[in-house]
């Protein structure tokens, strides 16, 4: 947690619910985690009710289960399969429309407008990072992505302090969480047991602090703020992964022959599970369709990923024609290239590629195979890095 003396607020189950409605009638559409298809994932919140009470997800490599945690904590999970990403950058989305009409011209129709400002309830710090690197690559240059923005803009967020790491999360390797520390309106950390269930609630702009006035509640005590914090301090304690960085980069860029992708590319299956749950991965594709009368036509773009053959057909062929290859691709841009693109690294520590890879690869556990004795001598190289 950022230093909240003097300034915590707190607030009961009853308080979080006005605070959702609170958001609803100043035109923000909630969303938040909920349960569905045995998982925990982000949908619309009409208030408290619909949140994952007494739920939590078990995690490890290749395994997620939804179970019960014996006690009504609303935030006692890490994150799941969904990421706010689809919120902002959707998974299909249509550009256009083409009609023909009765005098053999054609019509555009632009796409649908975007829904109005969201709301995220409960946005874990590792996604929040995950916000603000899709910010910096969406947004951060003068070619923007005009969709995104209209998604984006105006997004109120409602941060959860993370409790209870998962058993793929490494956050606190990648600097991430488990506190935010920006890119929030307000923050909260549940305290819950022996009768309590309380939120301490941080305030970190303007019109965070109007809708909470709108909300009941009062000063958080001093005792409320230290356990606060003692919650985030246990969780940083209990990070399932850890992730060695220090000189990541210059270890892919020097591994580009290391046998260990090899090793990886007998086991994936190239499915692009790890690129679909990532909730920094930006890839996308755009198709152009026709009904089966000719009369209509569309233009969709949908997500894509840099582990289908495909994405990196150019010129009649692919220039990552293997899996261990374009294993090697995703894992170098997402932890070394990255870096010379955006000045920040594409992994959060969220766990999420390694929770839901078929094959329970675990990229914490490659880059210290790729660490190990008998790899080649880093080679550092700051531009032009190909794989």
């Amino acid at each position: 947690m950022s230093d909240p003396a003097g300034d915590a607020r707190a607030l009961d189950v009853d308080g979080l619910d006005r605070l959702i409605a609170a958001l609803s009638e100043r035109g923000f559409a909630p969303h938040g985690p909920i349960v569905r298809d045995g998982s925990i994932v982000w949908g619309p919140l009409r208030g408290v009710a619909d949140l994952p009470a007494g739920w939590t997800l078990e995690q490890d490599a290749g395994r997620c289960q939804l179970v019960r945690r014996g006690d009504g904590a609303l935030f006692g999970w890490a994150v799941g399969p969904d990421s706010p990403k689809r919120l902002f950058l959707p998974p299909s989305l249509q550009l256009f429309t083409a009609r023909r009409d009765d005098e053999g011209g054609f019509a555009l129709d632009p796409p649908a407008p975007a829904p109005g400002p969201i709301a995220l309830i409960g946005a874990r710090p590792c996604e929040i990072a995950a916000i603000a690197v899709q910010d910096r690559v969406l947004l951060g240059s003068e070619h923007t992505d005009a969709h995104y923005r209209a998604r984006r803009d105006e997004a109120f967020i409602v941060a959860a302090h993370c409790g209870e790491p998962g058993g793929t999360c490494f956050c606190v390797s990648a600097d991430t969480g488990p506190s935010a520390r920006s890119g929030f309106d307000l923050a909260l950390t549940e305290l819950h047991g022996d009768g309590e269930h309380t939120f301490v609630i941080e305030v970190a702009t303007e019109r965070g602090a109007a809708v909470l006035e709108a909300v009941p509640h009062r000063a958080a005590t001093g005792d409320e703020i230290a356990r606060a914090a003692a919650v985030v301090t246990g969780a940083a304690s209990r990070m399932g992964r850890e992730l060695e960085t220090d000189g990541l980069r210059e270890l892919l860029y020097g591994c580009r022959e290391h046998p260990r992708w090899d090793e990886i590319a007998a086991r994936c299956l190239g499915c692009a599970n790890c690129t679909m749950v990532c909730p920094t991965c930006f890839c996308t594709s755009v198709s152009d369709l026709t009904d089966i009368t000719g009369a209509t036509a569309w233009r969709e773009r949908s997500w894509d990923s840099c582990f289908t053959m495909d994405f990196s057909y150019i010129h009649g062929g692919s220039v990552r024609p293997s899996v261990g290859a374009r294993y090697r691709h995703w894992i170098t841009h997402k932890l070394a290239s990255w870096h010379d693109q955006f000045d920040e690294s594409g992994c959060v520590g969220c766990g999420r590629c390694i929770t839901w890879c078929p094959v329970a690869i675990d990229i914490t556990a490659e880059v210290v195979g790729l660490r190990s004795d008998g790899s080649p001598p880093p080679r550092t190289r700051t531009a032009g890095f190909r794989v």
